[in-house]
């Protein structure tokens, strides 16, 4: 049966497991009493819950809740909260006294990716959970083209009366004048609640070249070098600046204020009344802090003191130039980000570098060193003791636990040294909770899936406890050199990881230049221009690659497969590797494009050699699989809004100035390449590069993220038919569009080309020519992914919603018929833990191989009539006979081994 079940989805040859590399923010909890341990299972989509006993911890059960979870909270001894990051959701968890059985009793639907959660407020019954200012379940508009809005918000529930409403009735949704949120912390006493902004920035942002003369420094343009090694004249570039507290300056402290339409606040940490009907923001100065840090991480509040711990990352993009510097000049290398706590006091942010022993001035000794030993990199998770004298912070990069007296900590008094860390045997250390009545520690290690026991008094790993992984074997062995900064830098504190946050970006442009690098010929083909010109799509322009380049924003490593030569202009390619044609083949083979990033291990991130082929070879299979999310902005029913349905028509069948429409250049065909299983598709490039107004050529990019660059506006040149902004006022992000993040809406990045597109006689715009830019912008950012936007979505059927949860009911299922999901139910019924796998046609197929196929309507009648309970889940395509029905893929059911004795989690477990 299950076999028939298996071969009928459309979707089952598809990859079993698809992988997001979602951070984890809040892994581990105890319940109120301390007799339970609750563990976020991110990649296999569960909660596991373990008894706390003398002797240690043991396994008790598993709940199958959303997609990613990577929070969890314990509102008492027997209900827990979990934060579901792909699925928009939250699982409320119900548990027996023993912690032996577990449900979900409810899903909540919040906006998008949200990342953490805490109680606090009266009694401690309100629920905040962070989340994007977007998602399809947000009940308000994003107004994404609209300048001056924050991109931040925290949903408040009352956990005792939720309302009857589909996903719940939020008491406010609290809007916050940042980008994306991630962390939270509560005050002791739960009347405040303290909210980070996650890529909260560091008032830099991009000058157009278009603003900056010509003829480098000496002409008052880019500073110099101006040339390479060899006296190869640099291509003119744009500026990153810096808002010193008066002026915006670049690196030779030259003001070009007067050019930038915005102002950065950098609002960075906010502080919430829990109390007020509903929460707000305070008011004014107390409701916000500045200058904490540019990647926020996590947060924890001292219980005696009330000051506010902030783990964090500075970025020093406002320097430039990796490589070794024979010019004399101060150099990126192996000098990123540095990794901080930044405290917080009433009126007072003081941030403290962790890593203040590390001589920046010599590098790429072999590791590992003294040095490199000492430090820690990308501090997440921390916990503070009931008598606030010490503090436990998780160093993913470092696979260590450092301790610091909060004192000496606040006053800068620490001594970094390898006798206050703990080693931790798995690996990735992202959350950590205190258990001070048993005198140990438990810290989730994320590069194995596992948790650690350490016991405080002599700060050693005592136990260790894996967590059933569903990963392939490719992701556990890659994933480190992403992270881990003690293989990955002399000193010990940076990695691949710092800038590519979780596998993304950091909202940030670097200038990445190396003025002692060559000039090296492009090998990559470009998109034909105009006709007239004839056969060279250059025209007559030089396209080799300058090792100047200036600044350019930080690319996600999401979705890299099948998307050919990688960096803005491509010089990380295949090079000369035979005919060049889609798909991996040539200058668009991927793995070998993305080996091409070797060398950055010693040119940027200061290594004292390059990773060996075989290494290299595990990093490669690890990226190449992180996936990007569902777009957001898209309805989940795929369907496109009147305007964007007319931005997609001009974008695939209006000629431009470029030899055809837009997607002559941005290629997209989601269907294309189905041998590549989940990594399909074309999504706006198909690898090629084009001729671009800069003075270098470009890859043609992918459109997938663009709604995450929402943000900056105004601009000071005039673009196409549209004029300079007027000062815009604050802003929440310094980078837009484009290669240099200098453009800072997809509006000013397609009236670039009105005279060609729009006004083919040099016509003067005309409102309908406006609105057609305005429907390309709302088209691009609901734009096309590897993944539906229905996949993650989540309903929780009771016997008392069905009215309520039907249409949704049927709305994942068309959703799953059209091949876009597959769709799993799980629950309990008759006392009976249950899982199904939607076949089609109206069938469930059960976990229990004897049971016969159900149809949807007595499933939903079963859980009426049983007072049952069952979440149903659309999973990316290929993954539901895993996440439904078989969890250990050893093809024997989940349920037929429950009732058996044998594990459901251990192929080497079958009745």
């Amino acid at each position: 049966m299950l076999l028939v079940g298996v071969t009928t989805l459309p979707t089952a040859s598809a990859a079993p497991f698809t992988l997001f590399e979602s951070g984890q923010v809040r892994p581990l909890a105890l319940s109120p009493n301390g007799r339970l341990l609750f563990a976020v299972n991110t990649p296999d989509n569960r909660l596991e819950v373990f008894h706390v006993g003398s002797s240690g911890l043991s396994h008790r059960t598993s709940v199958p809740v959303g997609l990613e979870p990577v929070a969890v909270a314990a509102r008492s001894n027997d209900e827990v909260w979990v934060v579901n990051h792909l699925s928009d959701s939250v699982s409320v968890v119900r548990l027996d006294s023993e912690g032996r059985e577990a449900t979900v009793t409810r899903t909540l639907l919040v906006g998008d990716e949200p990342r953490d959660i805490v109680f606090a407020g009266p009694g401690k019954r309100r629920a905040f959970i962070t989340a994007a200012h977007r998602g399809q379940n947000a009940p308000f508009d994003p107004q994404l083209t609209t300048e001056g809005i924050g991109r931040a918000d925290v949903w408040v529930f009352d956990s005792e009366n939720l309302g009857g409403s589909l996903g719940g009735s939020p008491l406010t949704i609290v809007p916050l004048f940042g980008d994306t949120p991630r962390a939270l912390a509560a005050s002791p006493d739960g009347s405040r609640v303290y909210a980070a902004v996650f890529h909260s920035g560091n008032r830099t942002t991009s000058l157009n070249e278009a603003l900056v003369p010509d003829g480098g420094e000496a002409a008052g343009g880019t500073p110099g070098p101006n040339t390479n090694f060899a006296g190869k004249p640099a291509p003119e570039v744009a500026l990153i600046l810096k808002y010193n507290g008066e002026n915006w300056v670049d690196v030779l402290n030259r003001s070009w204020t007067d050019k930038v339409r915005f102002s950065l606040p950098d609002k960075d940490v906010f502080t919430l009344n829990a109390t007020a009907n509903p929460p707000t923001q305070l008011a004014g100065g107390a409701g916000f802090h500045t200058g904490v840090g540019t990647i926020l991480f996590n947060m924890a509040v001292n219980p005696v003191s009330g000051k506010v711990y902030v783990s964090n990352t500075e970025a020093r993009n406002d320097l430039r130039f990796e490589g070794p510097g024979i010019f004399g000049g101060r150099t990126l290398k192996g000098h990123l980000h540095e990794s901080r706590i930044t405290v917080l006091g009433a009126g007072s942010v003081t941030p403290r570098h962790l890593n203040k022993h590390i001589n920046y001035a010599v590098c790429c000794t072999p590791t590992p060193n003294t040095e490199s030993e000492r430090s820690l990199a990308q501090p997440l998770g921390m916990a503070v003791t009931s008598n606030g004298a010490t503090l436990y912070v998780a160093a993913y990069g470092s696979s260590k636990l450092g301790v610091y007296a909060t004192a000496q900590l606040e006053s800068d008094t620490f001594v970094p040294s390898t006798a206050n860390q703990i080693e931790l045997s798995g690996g990735g250390p992202t959350g950590v909770v205190l258990d001070e009545a048993r005198g140990r520690l438990y810290v989730l290690t994320r590069f194995d899936n596992s948790i650690s026991v350490v016991n405080t008094a002599t700060k050693q790993e005592v136990a260790h406890l894996p967590m059933y992984n569903p990963e392939p074997a490719s992701v556990v062995a890659g994933r480190p050199f992403l992270y881990d900064a003690r293989r990955s830098s002399s000193h010990g504190d940076s990695s691949c990881g710092s800038c590519h946050v979780f596998g993304d970006f950091d909202g940030l442009a670097w200038d990445l230049g190396n003025p002692d690098g060559d000039v090296k010929a492009n090998p990559l083909p470009v998109v034909p221009f105009l006709p007239e010109f004839g056969d060279d799509p250059t025209l007559g322009q030089d396209t080799s690659f300058h090792p100047l380049k200036g600044p350019m924003v930080t690319q996600s490593l999401r979705g890299m497969a099948n998307h050919g030569p990688m960096h803005w202009r491509g010089d990380r390619n295949g090079g000369d590797l035979g005919p060049s044609s889609q798909p991996d083949n040539g200058t668009f083979n991927e793995a070998a494009a993305f080996k091409a990033f070797n060398p950055a291990f010693v040119d940027l991130l200061g290594r004292s050699s390059q990773l060996t082929p075989a290494e290299m070879d595990k990093f490669t299979n690890f990226i190449l699989q992180v996936m990007y999310p569902p777009n957001p902005v898209r309805k989940l029913d795929n369907s496109l809004t009147p305007a964007q349905q007319a931005g997609r028509d001009f974008f695939f069948n209006v000629t431009s100035v470029f030899n055809g429409p837009c997607e002559s250049c941005h290629h997209t065909d989601p269907n294309a390449n189905p041998s590549a299983g989940a990594f399909k598709g074309f999504f706006g490039s198909d690898g090629r590069s084009s001729f671009d107004a800069g003075r270098q050529f470009p890859r043609v990019p992918h459109l997938r993220n663009a709604y995450q660059k929402v943000g900056m506006f105004g601009v000071a040149f005039p673009n196409g038919s549209v004029p300079p902004d007027a000062f815009l006022g604050e802003q929440i992000r310094g980078f837009g569009y484009n290669s240099d993040g200098t453009i800072p809406t997809l509006f000013q990045f397609s009236s670039g080309f009105d005279v060609g597109i729009l006004n083919p006689a040099g016509i003067p715009r005309t409102p309908e020519g406006e609105l057609a830019k305005r429907n390309m912008e709302q088209y691009m950012l609901a734009f096309d992914s590897n993944l539906a936007p229905i996949v993650g979505q989540q309903v929780t059927l009771t016997a008392s919603n069905a009215a309520v949860a039907g249409p949704r009911i049927n709305l994942l299922r068309a959703r799953a018929e059209a091949g876009e999901c597959d769709l799993v139910a799980k629950g309990r019924a008759w006392n009976h833990e249950l899982g199904f796998l939607y076949l089609g046609g109206g069938q469930f197929a059960g976990d229990r191989q004897a049971l016969p196929h159900i149809t949807d309507g007595t499933l939903r009648s079963a859980i009426a009539a049983s007072n049952g309970v069952l979440t149903y889940t659309c999973t990316p395509p290929g993954s539901g006979p895993r996440i439904g029905i078989d969890r250990d893929l050893d093809g024997v059911l989940d349920g037929d081994e429950r009732a058996a004795g044998s594990n459901p989690a251990d192929a080497q477990s079958q009745p």
